[in-house]
């Protein structure tokens, strides 16, 4: 695995955003999760973030290393502090809180509901 990128120098730009997305297969809860952080991250983010999407069944050990205990996972990697979601993504406000990333914008659009598992 490569090595995280670095976070920028403190010469007032913004963060670099590195976010590990943990699931287990490709099911439709998975694949919920992927699009919601896509989409949060294209709206508070844009152009400042990677997205490492981590099956558990082709990656156990960087599962049991990193301490998944749950799928979906998300970890903030960068900027520091790492912070971790567990669950489907589908709170923008909680992604956006848990995270430390901001507020939500002003005009959310409806969210879709949530697929069968």
């Amino acid at each position: 695995m490569n090595s995280p990128p670095k976070r920028p120098a403190k010469n007032g730009r913004t963060p670099e955003y590195l976010f590990r997305l943990f699931v287990s297969g490709l099911t439709p809860l998975s694949q919920w999760a992927i699009d919601h952080l896509r989409e949060y991250c294209e709206r508070h983010l844009a152009g400042r973030y990677r997205i490492e999407v981590i099956d558990l069944y082709q990656s156990p050990e960087l599962a049991a290393r990193e301490q998944i205990v749950a799928t979906p996972t998300l970890l903030k990697v960068l900027p520091a502090p790492e912070r971790r979601l567990i669950g489907d993504l589908s709170h923008e406000d909680r992604f956006l809180r848990g995270l430390d990333i901001g507020s939500p914008s002003p005009r959310e659009p409806p969210r879709r509901r949530r697929p069968a598992a």
